[in-house]
Formats: C-alpha cells, structure tokens, sequence
C-alpha cells in the first residue's frame, strides 16, 4: 500500500514518548517512525494523519508549523477501557502546490476509509475539508457533511478556494454529492445575511451557538447522519486556547467540544474526522491540550458504537406513527439505545435522490413536537431537498 506521502512523525515526539507511563496512550498506538517505517494496518479502527498545509489560509503570510505539542499532549493521555486500535501515520507536508497536498490527503482517505479504518485529520487550514469530501468520490454517492465553525464558510464559488469558501467550492463543483450540510455552533455577526440566507434557501442546517450552548444534546441526530465531520479550531471560545488560537471571546467550551467530538464517534455513519486552523504558539500547552482531549473523545465515541439502525427486525425497535398537517409521520425508537429515528417518505413523481423510505435521525423532542401537531424542522428540509 502505498503511503509514500506520509513522514514518520519526529524523533523529539517519540522520544518523549519512551519517558511515558507504560499504561499511556502513546505506548499503546502503533507509530509511524524513521526507525521502523508504517506500521501494519491490520486491526486497526482509526488513523491520525498530520496535514501541513495551511497555503490557503486567507491571513496566510509564509509561516509554517508542526504538530508535534498536539502529539505529545495526545500520547500522554491515559486510554479507556477501549477495544479500539489507534494508528499515527505521521504527516503529509506541503506538495509542490497545495492542490498536490489535496491530492494526498484524498489518496489516503480513499486508502483507509476503503480499508473500514477512520482516519482523523489534524490539520492546518480548513479548505483541506474540500481533499476529505473529494475522497469520497470513490467511496458513497452522497456525503453528508458537518462543520463545527463560527462561520458557514460558504464564500465565493468564483474564485480561487480558501479556508472561508471552501464550502461554495463542494456546493458547485462537480461531481455533486453533497446531500446535506450542516453548522454547528455558528455566530450570525460572523456571517453575511446572503449567506444565511442561501442556507435556508438550499435547506442546509444550521445550530447556533445559543442554542448548542443551552443543551448540546441537539446537535447528536446530525451527527449521527454525518459522514464527514470537519471541526474548525476558531468556533471555541478564546479564553479556552492559547494566544495565537484566540479567534473571539463567544465560542464553543471545552467540555461542548469534547461532547460533540463523542457524538462524531459515537454516530455509525462518520467515516472521518478532521481538526483544522491549528495555529501553533510559543505559549502552547493550552491548544494542544485540547486538541488532544478532542480526538480522545472522538476515539471514545467509536469504541462505543452501538448497531442500532437495523429496522427489519421488529424486536429491535417501538414504532409510533402520529398525524401533523393531515401528514402521517412515522418514528421509530432503538431498544437497544432509545435513540430515534423519523421516516422520510418516497415520493413516486420525484427523481428521488434516496429511492427508498429513509430513516433521519431525530430526537424524542421531535415526536413529542409531531404529537403536539409541529412539523419536526430536519424532517421537513430533508422532505424539500429529496424533492428538487
């Protein structure tokens, strides 16, 4: 297998490695190193992958960065009681051009999701979301994303791609297998009225940072949809990083972050998660350390995925059926973990993008809503883009 693009990760991490307790988590990971070469990919579940690229940063100015403070803050976190086999690949560095390094970073994320292993991507700028959906090209015909940001990052589709545009980029380029797109924890001083306009419009999600704020259990049925899941380091709070990440005082907490990164885990259908616009800083600790209690909770949430969306067998799930508006909706209830699911009808006159009846992921509040004749708003947008 060819993974002649990744350099193993540096002496000076593996070294601080060999001082760790025997029980860290950086004892247990199969490492990419000079000494050894890639490690063997049999049995493993996930796989980190470093991106050094951050040329498409609109505030870039020449500087670079490594990752290496994330690695040593991750390693030296203790695992849970995990059966899930973690693999560092190393790093992919700049190409010649940065559509080189997008190139790689497909090729790689083709290499690992085809082989059922989730890659994590800890990178710099977030346009290299665009290289993760274009991976799956190859993979499913429509991809679902989320993007954990204080912005849609929708930009202008014309020009050149950026880390604010690169969503425009995935909207219009072909081929189109984008299905849904949703923002978590965005904040609408951050984002031009055509924009949030042009997410309703396309019947895309939105959660604002209020609203996560308030009860973070919200965004877990969009998650649990997602396939990819993108999460911009600038959406937390700038109190919770250190000096050169600090992006604006309103943002996601770390305790916030940490759950929607479990949820990410948890959701059977994500099959890769990046960390993007790290920025590195003399003053580090802070930043890396987060980022490494964000990817242990993303690696907890896979241990504990649950196989609760099979509906052929009537003893794995409750099925209530209730009326709005004169329109049957049907839900179903997992007995295995109580969480819900809601039926999107086939629609026989539409060139339907899904064929079948399919089932959205929602929340127990949405049945009580369709009992109390409200129209459950993800089922209502998911009904619209089914029918254009």
């Amino acid at each position: 297998m060819n993974f002649n693009f990744l350099s193993p990760v540096s002496d000076s991490v593996l070294a601080h490695n060999e001082l760790l307790s025997a029980q860290a988590l950086g004892r247990k990971l199969k490492i990419h190193s000079e000494q050894h070469g890639m490690p063997d990919l049999e049995g493993v579940n996930i796989a980190i992958i470093g991106v050094l690229e951050n040329r498409n940063d609109i505030n870039y100015i020449g500087e670079e960065f490594q990752l290496n403070e994330i690695r040593k803050s991750f390693y030296g976190l203790f695992p849970g009681s995990w059966n899930t086999t973690v693999a560092d690949l190393g790093d992919i560095n700049r190409g010649e051009s940065v559509e080189d390094t997008y190139f790689a970073l497909k090729e790689a994320i083709t290499i690992l999701v085809k082989k059922n292993i989730i890659p994590v991507i800890l990178g710099g700028s977030q346009d290299l979301t665009y290289a993760n959906y274009r991976a799956y090209d190859a993979l499913i015909p429509m991809v679902n994303i989320v993007n954990v940001d204080a912005q849609f990052n929708l930009g202008d589709s014309t020009k050149p791609i950026k880390n604010t545009s690169f969503v425009g980029k995935i909207i219009l380029d072909e081929p189109y297998n984008l299905f849904n797109y949703a923002t978590i924890g965005y904040q609408t001083y951050f984002n031009s009225q055509e924009e949030i306009d042009l997410m309703d419009n396309l019947y895309f999600e939105s959660y604002r940072l209020g609203e996560v704020s308030k009860d973070v259990t919200i965004v877990e049925p969009v998650l649990r949809d997602a396939n990819i899941v993108s999460l911009d380091l600038t959406s937390i709070k700038g109190s919770e990083v250190s000096s050169k990440q600090k992006y604006s005082p309103n943002g996601l907490d770390g305790k916030e972050v940490c759950a929607i990164a479990r949820y990410a885990g948890i959701s059977n259908k994500v099959t890769s998660f990046g960390i993007y616009e790290y920025k590195q800083s003399k003053d580090d600790e802070l930043t890396s350390m987060l980022v490494a209690q964000i990817l242990w909770y993303f690696i907890e949430g896979v241990n504990f995925r649950v196989k609760d969306d099979d509906f052929s067998n009537d003893r794995n799930y409750q099925k209530y059926i209730t009326l709005v508006e004169s329109q049957e909706l049907t839900f179903y209830k997992s007995n295995k973990t109580g969480r819900w699911w809601i039926e999107i009808p086939f629609l026989e006159e539409v060139n339907n993008k899904l064929k079948r009846h399919t089932l959205l992921p929602c929340m127990h509040q949405d049945y009580l809503d369709a009992c109390n004749n409200k129209v459950p708003e993800r089922w209502f947008k998911a009904l619209q883009k089914n029918s254009v």
